[in-house]
């Protein structure tokens, strides 16, 4: 086994923002390649590579090969034990760690998929793992995931759904000398969005984790002219509710706290630009269960939305595992340690072995 921190440097320093992932996926697919005890496949930028020992349970480890852009720290930079940069956290450190096992453990105690995909940084239709399922379902298939994401090397189980939603309040134009004669339609964003930040949030548990919900205005659009009362504002929404509710319920939820403040017969319109559930904790099947005792600390929830929910809408349970502080994900002083990294790969070891 590698030194983790040069390792995840190595791969920070290949460049691998979403859909540009080809050269970070020949490194990996060139690792993978020299390990004849894994079965290696690649379906456009995203590489699988598999053990056949004929266990009787499979389980899956993925993350995404790909980054935000960076915000001025896009070379990567040693600081001791601590690296520095774009990626370091989210997730090149998990892929580092992935990689390291993936060609070190020849007999592990449970088959492993090892499943490095693309485009995940972006909208959920480019995913490189919808890819993957649609194409090669096969090459996912297991009784249990882990997604590296970062989570400071502590289970973070299951994750929210998340929507968002356009609302569209009408008014009437006027010249502004004379707005009586019209009415604003971004006033009338004042009640809804006074319900927004109001609005207190629902706590939920669920095996021992705590899902918050959240609410927040992420977008208003309006106005014609500098001296036009606007006939039109718009506000878009965005919603992470906990996995104990479908879109259907948090979709409901919206309509219950909004629709007061909306006219449809004035033509008010509402519009769900898009939605994604999220997955349960799942840590009852005992690859999971391993995982947490491994850790050695108690399970928490996943507040954001991951790829755990896409295993699971495929009947995978799942849950995530990675080095670095998630609350650095995309952040310009985003790193991670080499005890993160470290701590990350002995968990894994052990429930894998």
């Amino acid at each position: 086994m590698g030194d983790l921190l040069a390792a995840t440097g190595s791969l920070m320093a290949v460049p691998s923002l979403s859909g540009r992932e080809a050269p970070l996926a020949d490194v990996v697919e060139r690792e993978f390649g020299a390990c004849p005890w894994l079965e290696v496949e690649r379906v456009g930028d995203n590489v699988v590579a598999r053990t056949a020992l004929g266990h009787g349970r499979r389980l899956v480890l993925a993350g995404h090969l790909d980054t935000v852009p960076p915000a001025g720290n896009e070379t990567p930079r040693f600081d001791g034990d601590t690296l520095w940069g774009v990626g370091a956290s989210d997730m090149k450190g998990g892929l580092a760690v992935m990689l390291d096992l993936a060609t070190s453990v020849r007999q592990p105690a449970v088959d492993v998929t090892w499943c490095f995909y693309a485009r995940e940084e972006i909208g959920r239709d480019e995913s490189g793992l919808l890819e993957l399922w649609q194409a090669r379902p096969d090459l996912l298939a297991g009784d249990a995931a882990v997604l590296g994401e970062p989570t400071s090397a502590l289970v973070e189980a299951g994750c929210q759904g998340t929507m968002r939603v356009r609302i569209t309040l009408r008014g009437v134009r006027a010249h502004t000398a004379r707005p009586f004669a019209g009415r604003n339609a971004i006033h009338r964003l004042g009640p809804l969005l006074r319900r927004v930040a109001e609005w207190e949030g629902r706590e939920v548990v669920l095996d021992g984790c705590t899902y918050a919900e959240q609410l927040q205005a992420v977008g208003v659009e309006g106005g014609v002219a500098a001296n036009v009362v606007p006939d039109e504002a718009r506000v878009a929404l965005n919603h992470r509710y906990a996995p104990d509710r479908g879109r259907v319920e948090a979709e409901a939820f919206l309509h219950e706290l909004l629709d007061p403040t909306l006219e449809l017969d004035a033509g008010d319109t509402w519009e769900l630009l898009d939605a994604g559930d999220g997955a349960p904790p799942s840590l009852e099947h005992p690859l999971l269960k391993s995982l947490v005792d491994r850790s050695g600390a108690a399970p928490r929830a996943k507040v954001g939305w991951t790829d755990v929910a896409s295993f699971w809408e495929h009947g995978v349970p799942a849950a995530n595992f990675g080095p670095g502080d998630p609350l650095l994900a995309h952040h310009p002083d985003e790193r991670v340690s080499r005890a993160e990294l470290e701590r990350a790969r002995d968990v894994l070891l052990a429930v894998i072995t």
